[in-house]
């Protein structure tokens, strides 16, 4: 497998001018509105009101539309052209972004919500930065604020003997699969896009999967208490069988 550890896969030259240009898909896949809707709708309930702050708020896939819903929303984001991006949607007024790491970066003023949703919190690639994330998120709430993660489940039961990846996504045009490197808890995501010819152009990214156990002892750490926990942004139940979660965490 290759390790997270190399030189090219630092996050500021993964989500580089090219990955922020070809990130948006609207209309299908992470933007398809059976997607986007339900995640929008529950986070805009969560913010019962008040100002909410994004952690990787990316192009703005759902801050824009979170601030169409009359939410004030704040973002944080590393990489600088993603926001680029992002400005080419709303302006500094619209969205506030502050440029710099979630797990240390600060936004001006409290809120009532903090949010990091699909996947991201895993683009900290230490158990130390993770924790800081959570950390930071307590920071910026008010009292009785909540902090809501988005997360994949690792699929290692997937995993037979001797090999190192799992296929989670294989349909018309696009394959993605995971290597996995259990004694450092890292995983590397391999995304394979194609047409019909003979080449396939690919894009990798480095990510520490983390357990909902060892997620819920992340945010004790940090303050919080463990609200609710479902398979998804509409509130379907969380089993064994689910591959994702939408853990709301809150201040006491």
């Amino acid at each position: 497998m290759t390790g997270a550890a190399e030189p090219e896969f630092t996050q500021e030259r993964i989500w580089d001018a090219e990955a922020a240009r070809r990130y948006d898909t609207p209309g299908t896949g992470m933007f398809a509105p059976e997607v986007l809707g339900p995640a929008v709708d529950r986070l805009a309930e969560l913010a019962g009101g008040g100002r909410a702050l994004e952690f990787a708020i990316g192009t703005g896939r759902v801050g824009v539309p979170l601030a169409e819903r009359g939410v004030p929303v704040t973002g944080i984001e590393l990489s600088r052209p993603m926001i680029e991006q992002l400005r080419t949607k709303v302006d500094e007024a619209t969205i506030p972004v502050i440029a710099g790491d979630m797990a240390t970066a600060s936004a001006p003023g409290s809120y009532s919500l903090v949010y990091l949703v699909f996947n991201t919190i895993s683009n900290l690639l230490t158990q130390a930065e993770q924790v800081a994330c959570f950390r930071n998120a307590a920071r910026h709430l008010e009292p009785g604020g909540r902090f809501v993660i988005e997360l994949w489940v690792p699929e290692l039961r997937k995993l037979p003997p001797g090999q190192p990846a799992t296929v989670f996504t294989a349909e018309s045009g696009y394959i993605g699969l995971d290597t996995y490197d259990v004694l450092r808890q890292l995983v590397v995501s391999h995304h394979f896009t194609f047409d019909g010819g003979k080449r396939a152009e690919l894009f990798r990214s480095p990510h520490r999967y983390i357990w909902p156990a060892e997620l819920d002892l992340m945010a004790q750490l940090a303050g919080f208490e463990l609200e609710t926990r479902h398979a998804d942004w509409t509130g379907a139940e969380f089993t064994a069988e689910s591959r994702s979660h939408v853990s709301v965490y809150r201040l006491p």
